[in-house]
């Protein structure tokens, strides 16, 4: 993915073993994202040197009494969006962060491509949740067509055009196993709403279904 310029990211989580872990996950997962702030506290990233950074990554359960919409909202005063981590998925948990202003909620045992996919998301002011969180939220839609990220968008039209796995990846700018991640996530999403995209036959049909994707001559797309 094209950047003028590498991410500036700050991490904060008060479990130093995992700061450690998910410092070095992300530095291996892109280079288009750097690390320029990886602290335990509220305050040390505030008074952290490199601060503001371009996106931060926030620990939800970090234990200091302070509302995470209060950190959203400063977060937000300062044009810094903020990505959402937590072993929580309650819905009205999620709720809350996203009515506050976060762009990104992730669950922990998400894998690197998807933590550096919210990162570059919310670069972009572009939104991501976790596929199990998403579905959580939208358990009540059962029956409609299930709500698709921008990212998501972009690979179904691609790959409901006909284009393999490798060229979707290629094309936007994420590896393949990501890409393959985020056709996962779409199908789950679909089945989840009683509709079966098993099939890229039928992944196409229901992209073209809900506008994802413009029938054109020679098998082209619209977003």
């Amino acid at each position: 993915m094209p950047q003028t310029s590498p991410i500036r990211l700050a991490l904060v989580d008060d479990h130093r073993m995992l700061l450690g872990a998910l410092t070095e996950w992300i530095r291996q997962a892109a280079d288009d994202i750097e690390m320029v702030a990886a602290v335990a506290t509220w305050p040390d990233l505030l008074s952290h040197p490199a601060f503001p950074v371009d996106v931060v990554l926030l620990d939800l359960d970090l234990k200091d009494n302070i509302p995470v919409s209060l950190k959203i909202q400063t977060l937000k005063s300062m044009t810094v969006p903020v990505v959402l981590m937590s072993t929580y998925s309650e819905p009205n948990v999620v709720r809350e962060a996203l009515n506050a202003g976060a762009l990104g909620y992730l669950v922990k045992s998400e894998d690197a491509g998807m933590i550096v996919e919210a990162i570059r998301a919310a670069k972009n002011g572009e939104s991501f949740i976790s596929a199990e969180l998403d579905l959580a939220l939208n358990a009540a839609d059962v029956g409609g067509s299930p709500r698709l990220s921008a990212q998501e968008r972009r690979v179904m039209a691609l790959y409901g055009a006909g284009e393999p796995v490798k060229t979707v990846a290629y094309q936007l700018g994420i590896s393949e196993e990501t890409a393959k991640s985020y056709l996962k996530r779409i199908r789950e999403k679909y089945r989840i709403a009683g509709i079966d995209v098993g099939t890229k036959v039928a992944l196409r049909k229901q992209a073209l279904t809900d506008g994802i994707l413009v029938d054109a001559p020679g098998g082209g797309s619209g977003l």
